[in-house]
């Protein structure tokens, strides 16, 4: 092939873009529909005759993982080799002869790339994902802040899908089990008396068996506002999975929005909670409002073994001596405290800023939540919660 092709009109080379498009998604490279518009678009601004023009484009826009690189070669190669080769031609007035028909099956990568191929074309492994769940899968790994529009309406409506569970306490309370591990006098001495003071039976009793209480405390302050809209998704979904859930949200100041998250309906839920809090994205006081909910809800909702989950960045602009304090207490205060990190889940980070290096002496589990694969593991892992 000339390195050089003939010109072409932009309107003749469309529809190859959007057939390239497709064939990068369905070899199972991301991408959303916002960068096959781009993609269009430059169409218009570049020289479409030349190829390197055309790649270094296609590549610019439509390629974001280097481990890709050599699948979109290889597809771009035959995405050319089409858009080159392919000339306009006149319409046929004479009957079309077979193989000059519309092909019944299915488009695929490999069917096409296996047509398109001459004998000497150099051999590639490609997996062909079409109809597969590759789109969820890349959704997976990808992070949340990095998401597109299209991709965070898709992970809501995947969080909204999530059901939870968490781990269970023997209670102090008991109750009558043939399998118990003690016997259960009173019933024994109740059937005694009965039957002439004679016990026929020997009943049994076993302490009861609950969930453990969940307490949610969120950062919705300026630092965490490309994480907000989700971690209200996130707190809804485990309010609608659990029974004794409480959720909060702070700023610079703490707001309990419970009642909120309880309404069946999730837009309204949604939208009551987001009335009920007035400090979105502003300042972090993080030890501020760890003590406004020890002084005020700390013996209300952290009993009967509860387990606290605090998400946040860390970033305070408080005192980091109150915000350890504060975490001490709280960690005092229930059964297991768990603090969720978004920034955790970014290759080479360190917990070096001021609130986030106060507390890591004083909580059970640094876990990150950055995408919904981390959300997943921490399902998993509230489900097997034990001891300290």
């Amino acid at each position: 092939m000339s390195a050089t092709p003939a010109p072409m009109q932009a309107a003749a080379f469309l529809p190859n873009a959007l057939l390239f498009g497709r064939m990068l998604r369905q070899a199972g490279i991301p991408l959303g529909l916002d960068q096959v518009l781009a993609f269009s678009q430059a169409l218009e601004l570049i020289n479409l005759a030349s190829r390197e023009q055309v790649y270094y484009a296609a590549r610019g826009l439509l390629l974001h993982h280097q481990a890709h690189l050599r699948l979109f070669d290889a597809i771009f190669n035959r995405f050319w080799r089409q858009a080159t080769e392919e000339q306009p031609r006149q319409r046929q007035t004479m009957p079309q002869a077979p193989r000059h028909k519309r092909r019944t099956e299915p488009f695929t990568v490999v069917s096409y790339m296996a047509f398109k191929a001459g004998p000497g074309a150099e051999a590639i492994d490609i997996a062909d994902k079409s109809g597969t769940a590759s789109t969820t899968e890349v959704l997976q790994r990808k992070e949340f802040s990095e998401m597109q529009p299209e991709e965070l309406a898709q992970i809501k409506n995947l969080i909204a899908r999530m059901r939870w569970r968490i781990s269970q306490r023997a209670t102090r309370r008991r109750a009558p089990n043939r399998h118990g591990d003690t016997l259960h006098m009173r019933a024994i001495l109740r059937d005694a008396a009965r039957h002439g003071g004679v016990p026929l039976r020997l009943r049994r009793q076993q302490r009861k068996i609950k969930p453990r209480p969940l307490v949610l405390i969120a950062d919705i302050s300026g630092s965490m506002e490309k994480y907000a809209r989700l971690l209200l998704q996130f707190l809804y979904s485990v309010s609608q999975s659990l029974l004794h859930v409480e959720c909060f949200v702070f700023g610079t100041r703490l707001t309990r929005i419970t009642p909120q998250l309880k309404l069946r309906n999730i837009d309204r839920a949604l939208d009551e909670a987001s009335r009920q809090v007035v400090d979105w994205a502003g300042g972090t006081r993080i030890g501020a409002s760890l003590h406004t909910f020890n002084r005020q809800w700390g013996r209300r909702v952290l009993g009967h073994g509860a387990v606290a989950l605090i998400i946040s960045d860390g970033w305070e602009q408080g005192d980091p001596q109150l915000l350890a304090r504060e975490v001490r207490l709280l960690r005092h205060r229930c059964h297991r405290l768990i603090w969720l990190n978004p920034l955790l889940g970014r290759t080479g980070y360190q917990p070096r800023v001021g609130g986030m290096a106060a507390v890591l002496a004083h909580i059970d589990d640094f876990l990150p939540i950055h995408n919904l694969q981390s959300l997943t593991d921490l399902a998993e892992r509230l489900e097997r919660l034990e001891g300290r």
